[in-house]
């Protein structure tokens, strides 16, 4: 990973009046850069038809409340994406209009599936496709 050096110019009120000091006019930060993959985004739901014949438990064995499985906020990802992505890594998804936000990842998807990501919705909502979706990294450090 490399690191990276932003700049932030604070100008206070006092410009011009001398009395500025390197301390007041420049902020330093170091991020991080992290990987982005894009992939396709579905929605699933915990139906026998969508999953397995456990729907109420992911493959990483998270326990979902079937009558609000929304609120866990899971994703699952294709198998070609596990090496890169574990169980309960945090993730940020970006470009994905209102599914947009921070998740973890509890499950997989069918070995039929590449390069995309299931979010988790309840049995009535609308199941959707997105194609060029981010999903990052989240560092808690």
């Amino acid at each position: 990973m490399k690191n990276i050096i932003l700049l932030f110019f604070l100008l206070p009120e006092t410009l011009g009046k001398g009395d500025l000091l390197p301390s007041r006019v420049f902020h330093t930060e170091t991020k991080t850069v992290v990987n982005v993959d894009v992939v396709t985004l579905t929605t699933y739901s915990p139906s026998v038809g969508q999953t397995d014949s456990t729907p109420n438990i992911t493959a990483s064995g998270f326990k979902i409340d079937t009558l609000n499985p929304k609120r866990h906020k899971i994703i699952a990802i294709s198998r070609d994406l596990k090496k890169k992505w574990k169980f309960n890594q945090k993730v940020r998804i970006r470009k994905a209009g209102k599914y947009n936000g921070d998740y973890t990842v509890k499950d997989v998807m069918n070995k039929r599936y590449k390069n995309r990501i299931d979010i988790l919705v309840g049995k009535d909502d609308e199941q959707v496709k997105l194609s060029n979706v981010q999903i990052i990294a989240i560092n808690d450090k």
